[in-house]
């Protein structure tokens, strides 16, 4: 599945948090949301990505919008992650990656010949 096109309307999802709460798209409604998604939990490209947005958390305050980060590991390796690098922005567990699949993250990749599903990195 392709990405979303810039303008169409996100779909909806309910996934919890490391804390155990639930988030919905709808729950952040008049707000800017910026979600993204990323691969595993404290593994170095994704660890970055995630501090960089936790750096920008002052700045993205001016405009009330909402960082949400998520990936397929359970709340467990969430809290772990969050509670390592001092994230404190909601990191959203997607085990099933029904969420990453509406937003067209979940797509074949390929390593040393091998394909397999999972998340890509895209801009």
């Amino acid at each position: 599945m392709a990405l979303i096109d810039p303008g169409k309307k996100a779909p909806a999802f309910a996934l919890k948090d490391q804390h155990g709460n639930t988030h919905r798209l709808s729950d952040y409604e008049g707000r800017p949301v910026i979600i993204y998604f990323y691969p595993k939990d404290d593994t170095p490209g994704c660890t970055q990505e995630s501090c960089d947005f936790q750096a920008s958390l002052p700045k993205l305050k001016k405009s009330k919008a909402a960082v949400l980060g998520v990936s397929i590991l359970d709340e467990k390796s969430k809290a772990k992650f969050a509670n390592k690098h001092g994230l404190t922005f909601p990191l959203l567990a997607d085990a099933d990656h029904e969420a990453a699949e509406k937003y067209g993250g979940w797509q074949q990749k390929s390593f040393m010949g091998r394909k397999f599903m999972g998340i890509v990195r895209t801009r």
